[in-house]
């Protein structure tokens, strides 16, 4: 599929409408209303199930995935704003540059995933699976990571502002270049070299040189 037949069909800021999107020979459009009725146990629900689907700038909009399979399914740059991708399985998913913001991804499976530069922001990851996972340039503030597997994920780079890692495993995780001072981390942590802490930041030597800086 080239980029002009990407596009063809898209709706506001180059986003596809779901009715324009194929996947398995059917609409995405009437995936999700047989996902819907699946998840709301009605006649004639199949769950959604989108494994490798072509999902590039999708409007998902408020659309709700709760359980749906994305098993390496191609997400970038895709609008999932106010989404619920609860228990979704979205293992070795394309999530790059991707808009969560606001999504319910409670208990989601994402362990893979690559979500690059993605907005996920005040998004729940309540008990996630983000194992190997690729958060680098992600903008994750006030994103709740509690009891979420990340072990071996990378979030180099990313803003992880009043974020919350209480009760989170950082074994093998990447955390350079991230400002952890407004983040609250697990009980005991202590920041590798080089990387600022609550109390670095509030320190007399921190204060003076914001001072001197205005």
């Amino acid at each position: 599929m080239g980029l002009m037949d990407l596009f063809s069909g898209s709706g506001a800021k180059g986003l596809r409408k779901p009715k324009s999107i194929r996947h398995g020979g059917k609409r995405l459009s009437d995936i999700l209303e047989a996902h819907a009725n699946f998840h709301r146990g009605l006649a004639g629900g199949v769950r959604a199930d989108l494994t490798e689907a072509d999902l590039r700038f999708a409007d998902l909009h408020q659309a709700d995935l709760t359980g749906a399979i994305l098993e390496r399914a191609n997400l970038e740059g895709a609008n999932f704003k106010q989404a619920k991708l609860t228990r979704a399985n979205l293992s070795g998913a394309n999530l790059r540059g991707a808009d969560l913001r606001n999504t319910d991804m409670t208990e989601a499976v994402l362990p893979g995933a690559n979500l690059t530069e993605a907005q996920a922001s005040g998004i729940e990851l309540f008990r996630c699976d983000l194992s190997q996972a690729i958060l680098e340039r992600a903008n994750l503030r006030n994103t709740n990571f509690r009891g979420t597997n990340i072990k071996g994920a990378r979030f180099a780079g990313a803003d992880m502002g009043v974020a919350i890692l209480r009760e989170t495993d950082l074994e093998g995780v990447d955390l350079s270049g991230v400002d952890l001072s407004t983040t609250l981390m697990p009980r005991g942590y202590k920041p590798a070299a080089g990387q600022p802490s609550q109390a670095d930041k509030n320190s007399p030597h921190a204060t003076a040189a914001q001072g001197s800086s205005k």
